[in-house]
């Protein structure tokens, strides 16, 4: 369910503020445990390390990411594959 107009979009000041103090075309990767932090234009082109539940996974921003949450980008679940006698066949294919 998407947050409610009136509030507008949730943003962490903290990170923003971290950015701001970066600079631009810093290659230095901020970590961020705030997963439902909505992107903005003032993150584009740097890197942000979003917490997975284990590890840190490195985000870099583009443009058409703004708008988008960042566990979008920050999956939480790996997927290993189906079993069985015909997946290990074509495995070692």
């Amino acid at each position: 369910m998407s947050r409610s107009l009136k509030k507008g979009p949730y943003i962490n000041q903290r990170l923003l503020n971290k950015i701001k103090n970066l600079g631009p075309n810093s290659k230095e990767v901020i970590k961020v445990w705030d997963r439902a932090c909505t992107i903005t234009p003032e993150m584009v082109g740097f890197t942000i390390g979003v917490h997975n539940g284990k590890q840190h996974i490195p985000v870099y921003i583009v443009e058409n990411m703004v708008g988008h949450r960042l566990g979008e980008f920050s999956h939480t679940r790996k997927f290993v594959g189906h079993g069985g006698k015909m997946a290990k066949t074509q495995a070692k294919k």
